[in-house]
């Protein structure tokens, strides 16, 4: 059983940002450019997560990449892929993400246009929004642009091949990355679902589950986690447990529940979990009312097939 408040290890990147405000004290004149804040577990002994939850800051775009699935990860003597999905905390005007391809591309095209450049006129771009999610399947080619701060969930995995990078003199993967790629349009985005007033779930994956919970100012809950789960405040202030927890901070609970005590502020968090369907008993009242999905198929009847297939069926082992 564990219930810890994770601590913070800050990543430079190139693309990265020297102003880190306000979801990290970290800024300065002459500071390093940090692109990625990891949460991690406090118990340093622990065995290594499933997921890795960080916050990406990008005030260049990032290589346009694409990771591997776990079938090609484990032909190459990786131990898994990686699928990824990112939670929009903000994004200037005009800032977009990539996402697959404008059209079918085959292996010996994209092979050419990872060496000619032209990769980068293939990419699928579009805008996004504040509190937008995204999965970001492993195999699809992506790329994050200059001017967003974005959560991420992932599987964990450094495993990145890069088949354009701006001219910044990093190594491409054009092998790795023509072999991994699916060379298709991305998959169309499921748009997020209210499974109760509090719980909306914004991320379906074959190994990972995500969802925004809004949890309202003097409220009283617990939340159960019998699988590696991950919250993430995004705004106001709570217990969870013994710990007072505010913006910005993150919370790691595995076979275990906590109770969470609004504030006069309420919450609203994210909460990421290892597992291929919904967890029906996530969040539960303690003053009466059972917040978790209905449990028979005639009280999933306000909710659409698919979702319903996703919370009841039987998933793959993450």
């Amino acid at each position: 059983m564990t219930l810890e408040r994770t601590f913070t290890h800050m990543v430079p990147k190139l693309w990265g940002s020297t102003d880190l405000r306000p979801w990290n004290a970290y800024h300065g004149e002459g500071a390093a450019a940090i692109g990625e804040i990891w949460m991690q577990r406090t118990d340093q002994g622990a065995s290594e997560t499933a997921l890795l939850l960080k916050i990406l800051f990008t005030d260049e775009p990032l290589s346009i990449q694409v990771h591997p699935n776990d079938a090609y990860a484990r032909s190459i003597g990786l131990q898994h892929g990686k699928s990824e999905a990112w939670y929009i905390l903000s994004a200037n005007p005009g800032a977009g993400i990539a996402l697959g391809l404008k059209r079918q591309v085959g292996p010996d095209e994209l092979r050419a246009s990872i060496d000619s450049g032209s990769v980068a006129d293939l990419v699928q771009w579009r805008s996004v929004k504040n509190g937008e999610a995204i999965l970001v399947s492993a195999g699809t080619v992506h790329a994050i642009g200059a001017g967003i701060v974005a959560v991420e969930i992932q599987q964990r995995s450094s495993t990145t091949f890069r088949l354009f990078d701006y001219g910044r003199q990093r190594e491409l993967d054009p092998e790795h990355a023509v072999a991994a790629a699916s060379g298709e349009r991305a998959a169309r985005q499921s748009p997020a679902r209210k499974l109760t007033e509090e719980r909306t779930l914004l991320v379906t994956d074959q190994h990972f589950m995500l969802e925004r919970l809004q949890l309202p100012a003097g409220s009283d809950w617990e939340l159960c986690a019998p699988t590696e789960t991950w919250l993430f405040v995004l705004e106001g202030r709570g217990w969870v447990g013994e710990l007072d927890v505010c913006r910005s901070e993150a919370i790691f609970l595995e076979a275990d529940s906590a109770r969470i005590r609004m504030r006069s502020s309420g919450m609203q968090c994210l909460v990421a979990y290892v597992g291929a369907k919904a967890n029906p008993n996530l969040l539960r009242t303690l003053e009466g009312e059972d917040a978790g999905i209905p449990k028979s198929d005639q009280d999933l009847s306000f909710l659409q097939p698919d979702l319903k297939l996703a919370i009841a069926a039987p998933g793959p082992r993450a």
